[in-house]
Order: structure tokens, then sequence, then C-alpha cells
């Protein structure tokens, strides 16, 4: 199933829908939630050197890295998250972007990571991720073809360039705000449902949320495996993984 949309988050983003057979029929159940041991700050991730200053005037805190496989499982060993990742003998689970999760894993893991350090973490909107992304992205390729009714063609040959093997943090670009990977082989969940802002679904029951990567595209919410998850205009996301954000300052930098 495809769907195209307008892009709303400026010229350098294409956003596609990429969803199962059947997402009309699936709606986004509870809230989770989680209670665990007392707080632990010791477990607060390593922020950005610097806040992302958007166009709104607003300050963004970002996480450097995508959360990594390590930092994921010590959700799981203490019964917070359902999912445990696993790394290749040749990996450090320390290094590799924790990867395969669905939205609703990327939930657990938030509820557990606030509770836990008494934090304030979120993930970014759609808009967020393009602006906090804008200076590591490619520039848009120009048209290979001019005539409009090509348009399509144009973006199913220039799209895909981003690299699609999972490589350690720190293997791609640095912005200038110090937040690593963004134009990495890891797509990040968004905050956003592809429906909400002109629909008025409650995110609740959202069937599709936005993911930022060498495109903005929208996936199903239980999805895990782009791969395998449905079908594209042009490329789909390589891998699914996450990056906090705050809107205040987190004390480890």
């Amino acid at each position: 199933m495809t769907a195209a949309k307008t892009s709303k988050f400026g010229p350098k983003v294409s956003v596609l829908l990429v969803a199962p057979g059947v997402v009309a029929a699936i709606l986004f159940g509870a809230a989770l939630t989680w209670r665990g041991p007392d707080r632990d700050p010791g477990l607060l991730p390593e922020m950005a050197a610097a806040p992302v200053t958007l166009s709104t005037g607003g300050q963004l805190y970002v996480q450097k890295y995508e959360v990594s496989v390590a930092e994921w499982n010590i959700c799981h060993d203490r019964g917070a998250c359902t999912l445990r990742l696993r790394v290749r003998p040749d990996q450090d689970a320390r290094t590799i972007p924790a990867t395969g999760l669905s939205y609703v894993d990327v939930l657990e893991y938030l509820n557990w990571i606030n509770h836990t350090t008494g934090a304030a973490f979120r993930l970014p909107s759609a808009y967020e991720w393009t602006e906090m992304a804008a200076s590591v992205l490619p520039e848009e390729p120009d048209p290979i073809f001019t005539d409009p009714s090509l348009t399509w063609a144009s973006a199913y040959l220039t799209e895909g360039l981003a690299p699609r093997a999972l490589k350690p943090r720190g293997s791609f670009s640095t912005s200038p705000e110090g937040i690593a990977d963004l134009d990495g082989s890891v797509w990040e969940w968004t905050q956003e449902c592809f429906e909400g802002a002109s629909s008025g679904t409650d995110t609740s029951r959202c069937p599709a949320f936005f993911v930022g990567g060498e495109h903005v595209a929208a996936m199903f919410y239980l999805t895990r495996d782009p791969a395998r998850g449905g079908c594209a205009v042009g490329s789909p996301p390589a891998l699914l993984g996450m990056r906090l954000v705050s809107d205040e300052a987190i004390g480890r930098r």
C-alpha cells in the first residue's frame, strides 16, 4: 500500500507512507506504563554539546547518538522493554544503535527512561527532526527529468542515496550542535502522527507515524522491519531506531 502526501517540512524532504496491507483496521491501544525501582540519574544518555535553535526561536536538547543496543537492553533487563536486542560477535553493543524498533517498542523505552531518570524525554516532531538534521542531510538532487509528469521517475532514481548498512555510532556526519549520525542508515521515530495534523486523529489511536532519515517517511506503528512492512515510492527506510530529545537541559553532556 502506498500513499503520497505533500511535504510540509521543506523542499529537502520527501514524505512517504509505508504501511502493511490492513492499516485502517488497526488502531493504537492504550498508553503503556511501567513501575520500576527508584530513579537512577546515572542512566541519563550523553547529550549533544549545544541545543538546536529552531526557526520558532525555541531550543531543543538532543541526544548525541541514537539509543544503543546496550542502553536498550538495560530497559529489557529491568522488565520495562519487551524486546531484547542482540549484536553480532564482532559488534559492541555499547556503540551499535538499537534497531528493529516499532513505535510501541519506543514508547516502552520512553516510559522507562523518564521514570528511571526523572527526566522529561520525548521524541521530536517531524518538523523538529528535519530542522535538527538540515545541516547534514544532502541537498535535494536536481531532477533527472524536467517533464512534470515524470516527477515520480526522478524521485525514484535519485532517492536511496543514504547508506543502508548498520554501523557503529559516530560513523556518519556530526551537526554543528554535536548531534551524530542523522544522515546515517537508521531512520528515527518521531512523535508526529501521519494523519494527526489534518484529521485530528488522537495520537494514542494513530496507525502510522513519521520517521526521519534520508527522507521523512511514515511507518505503520507496529513495523520493526521496514523491508517487510510494506511498499514505498522510492527506497523504504533501511532500519528503524530512536533518539531522545527534551525541552529542558539534561545534566549529562
